[in-house]
């Protein structure tokens, strides 16, 4: 087990930017989570120790996934962000790569506490 703490959250207009991040030791998938009330929680993006990346088809072009390997840091860049996009945010690991990283929230072992992301129009 590894406690990851989420943080970066905050309260923005549209179009506005944050970024979250998560310190956490390299895992062979990395992904953010994100769970509206009422929503079922969906991942966002992620990340495999490879740097592969993948992407929800709502937030291409907008969000990036980073990892700083100095910092040992995992990071979600989020631009142009929409009233849509608000949700609790969260962290989560696992150590086994798969069939890939883009897979249900019950096949990630560890998971952070969520940081709260608020876009007003």
């Amino acid at each position: 087990q590894v406690q990851l703490v989420e943080s970066g959250g905050g309260s923005v207009q549209a179009g506005g930017s944050l970024r979250l991040s998560c310190p956490a030791p390299i895992f062979a998938c990395m992904a953010w989570f994100r769970q509206a009330p009422g929503k079922e929680r969906e991942a966002v993006a992620t990340f495999n120790y490879f740097e592969s990346t993948a992407y929800a088809d709502s937030v291409k072009a907008r969000f990036t996934i980073s990892r700083d390997n100095a910092k040992r840091t995992l990071y979600l860049q989020m631009n142009s962000l929409k009233p849509e996009d608000s949700a609790m945010y969260y962290c989560a690991v696992d150590s086994r790569l798969l069939g890939g990283c883009w897979r249900p929230r019950s096949e990630y072992s560890n998971w952070g506490q969520g940081t709260q992301v608020t876009v007003s129009s």
